[in-house]
């Protein structure tokens, strides 16, 4: 095995696996370790739910070599998203007409994302992937990281100049590091399932918030959309023990019939719902990407565009440090990393945080106010255009790979 990497990244799920294809053919020598062999049926973050990919996330994927392949098994367009409050006046509806690009974004599996992403590492040469293989210990020297790890029932010690967590939410490796980070509970849970659906979805998403969390149905090929019921968690078990019926009946209730009878319920799972937000996004051999430096509500489905903004954004930061010569690790390079993406991140945990808070509040002054402030979006131009470009990955200081661009 060879001890000397670039980049280790720890965890090969969707925000890894992206930036371990970002880095191909960089000449950057990168290793990931992943604890579960290297399928998409065994990878956890590749199961049965539905990703809501920005339009510039699309873009990055394309950058990276991935999105043919994404597109070639199975993408859906959004190309119109509607947005209303349950029971009440406000509404609005966004257009991909109004943004001037084919669609505001696609709704893929992530089944779908797993099978491109380990299709294009097995491209890359400069990629080796260990897996199964956990971290055992990490030690951040002053001129490399060693990082053990137990692979084939053996310990090797890895030194690299820089240790990439990607091992989400619950990261082991911020744990380990003592990065410190804020946490607050929504009392929700998301239930995550499909259906089918009697009346054409006419690529429209639609995004419902509701007296007990925001529920999204969002369009997929063959007569089916993808459904993101967010409900208090205490309401979680009941819902995962309806039968079948029951479950599309209390659906239909909530949702309505705008794209006919539900049918064919999909298998639900639930997922509970957070706001972490981390300290430091980087420390000297240490780089924080995806839900290891931040999670948010999936209202809008904001969260893995964001990490994958991450990536691509720490992509072009370690590209330019290695063509300037620069180390890798040294906290002056990666701190041009995180103060890009302090921003970003903070308007993306800021607008779902704020949608939340707001949507979930019944006193009748503020709903009367919320649903002015959607009418008005939809009679502002300025307004509507600020809420496009967030919701379709394309606001602020974007990175190469999100303006279509190549990394260098």
């Amino acid at each position: 095995m060879n001890s000397d990497y670039d980049i280790l990244i720890i965890g090969g799920g969707m925000v890894g696996a992206s930036l371990a294809c970002a880095l191909g053919g960089t000449g950057l020598r990168v290793a990931v370790i992943e604890a579960v062999p290297l399928t998409a049926s065994t990878q956890p973050s590749y199961d049965e739910r539905t990703i809501a990919l920005a339009f510039g996330s699309r873009r990055i994927f394309e950058g990276i070599g991935v999105w043919g392949e994404v597109a070639r098994l199975g993408a859906t367009p959004i190309e119109k998203i509607h947005i209303s409050d349950r029971g009440r006046f406000g509404f609005t509806h966004l257009s991909r007409a109004e943004l001037g690009h084919e669609a505001l974004g696609y709704v893929v599996e992530a089944r779908v994302l797993g099978l491109a992403l380990l299709a294009r590492l097995q491209q890359l040469p400069n990629v080796a992937w260990l897996c199964p293989a956990t971290l055992e210990n990490v030690d951040f020297q002053p001129n490399s990281a060693v990082a053990r790890i137990r692979h084939d029932g053996k310990v090797h010690d890895l030194r690299v100049s820089l240790v990439v967590a990607a091992d989400g939410a619950d990261s082991a490796v911020r744990a380990a590091a003592g990065i410190d980070f804020e946490r607050s509970q929504y009392g929700q849970s998301a239930v995550v399932t499909t259906v089918t659906i009697s009346q054409p979805h006419n690529n429209i998403a639609y995004e419902r918030f509701t007296e007990t969390g925001p529920l999204a149905l969002l369009p997929m090929s063959n007569s089916r959309m993808a459904v993101v019921w967010s409900t208090q968690t205490e309401n979680v078990d009941s819902l995962l023990g309806l039968s079948d019926e029951e479950y599309l009946a209390r659906l239909q209730e909530r949702f309505g019939d705008r794209v006919g009878t539900l049918s064919r319920l999909g298998k639900r799972r639930a997922y509970p719902l957070m706001l972490t937000r981390v300290k430091e996004h980087v420390r000297p051999r240490l780089a924080l990407i995806g839900n290891a430096a931040h999670t948010v509500h999936p209202v809008a489905g904001q969260g893995f565009n964001l990490g994958l903004r991450d990536v691509a954004a720490l992509a072009e930061v370690l590209v330019a440090a290695k063509q300037e010569g620069r180390d890798l690790g040294d906290l002056e390079i990666l701190k041009r990393y995180a103060d890009w993406r302090m921003r970003d991140n903070k308007v993306i945990s800021t607008f779902t945080n704020s949608l939340i808070r707001t949507f979930s509040n019944d006193f009748p002054p503020l709903a009367v106010a919320r649903n002015l402030g959607l009418i008005a979006v939809d009679l502002i131009p300025p307004l509507k255009r600020r809420l496009l470009r967030i919701t379709s990955g394309l606001s602020g200081k974007l990175p190469r790979l999100a303006r279509g661009l190549p990394l260098s």
